[in-house]
């Protein structure tokens, strides 16, 4: 069995202890490679630094609209030369947070269209942060597409049926993490047992977002098949078809190459 974590945040320095034993632990458990996204500029070196360590890591960069208040003008036009010289598997964390009032919308929107315009240019899909903000995500998401549609993950997706349904036939899949694995979130568990298996993808979010199990812990890599089990039973399907199904869907939007799995 072998799982692909699709947004860890394994560049973290929460990993710096520990990250080469959870390596040998996850590589045990069947996750086999780590998507990261960047959150910042001067997290990029860091993050590129990580990725050199290994064909499993596979890095992508963006400007995630928590950081708002960090990110430059200069931090866009070096997202364009960062992209172009490191070729990452995909454009982001990106994305609007309605959730915190404290971040203008008119400037995350702004940030939002420059990783649309640089997704469409460089064919590259797009990792989404769309914290209370789906319906407006989805209206930039249908501005941009066209005859060369976009396509991406909306990470950690909390959304309605309708939304999700309109994100699938806009050519994006739908981040799956802790959050399924509790009782209490029984909208986003009745949507998630109702799409397309095709469209769904297993992420951590490490260190943060643990599942039920893991509530209060610092999150990791190595809790994914808790993930994937959760969905399974969900689904009523077996763990070894949610497996080869989201890391099979990780391959085809990320254009992984099969033989670093």
């Amino acid at each position: 069995m072998k799982l692909i974590d699709t947004h860890c945040h394994f560049d973290e320095p929460d990993f710096a202890d520990d990250r080469l034993l959870l390596i040998d632990k996850m590589q045990k458990l069947g996750v086999a490679d780590l998507i990261l996204p960047a959150v910042s500029a001067k997290h990029w070196p860091r993050l590129r630094d990580i990725c050199t360590t290994s064909p499993h890591f596979h890095a992508t960069y963006g400007l995630h609209p928590v950081y708002l208040a960090e990110h430059t003008p200069n931090d866009c036009v070096s997202l364009r030369h960062w992209v172009e010289k490191e070729q990452p598997v995909a454009i982001g964390e990106c994305g609007l947070d309605f959730y915190l009032p404290e971040l203008d919308v008119a400037q995350q929107e702004s940030l939002f269209v420059t990783h649309l315009r640089l997704a469409r240019e460089f064919e590259l899909p797009l990792i989404i942060h769309a914290r209370r903000s789906l319906d407006c995500v989805l209206k930039h998401i249908r501005r941009f597409s066209g005859k060369n549609n976009l396509n991406g993950v909306i990470h950690s997706f909390a959304g309605s049926q309708q939304q999700a349904d309109t994100l699938i036939n806009l050519g994006f899949y739908l981040g799956v993490g802790g959050t399924v694995t509790y009782p209490r979130a029984q909208r986003l568990r009745n949507v998630l047992a109702n799409v397309p298996l095709e469209r769904l993808l297993l992420e951590t979010d490490a260190p943060d977002q643990p599942d039920s199990e893991w509530r209060g812990k610092r999150n990791d890599p190595t809790r994914l098949p808790v993930i994937a089990a959760s969905l399974a039973e969900l689904r009523g399907e077996s763990i070894n078809r949610i497996a080869e199904a989201t890391t099979a869907n990780a391959i085809h939007l990320f254009k992984l190459q099969h033989e670093s799995l």
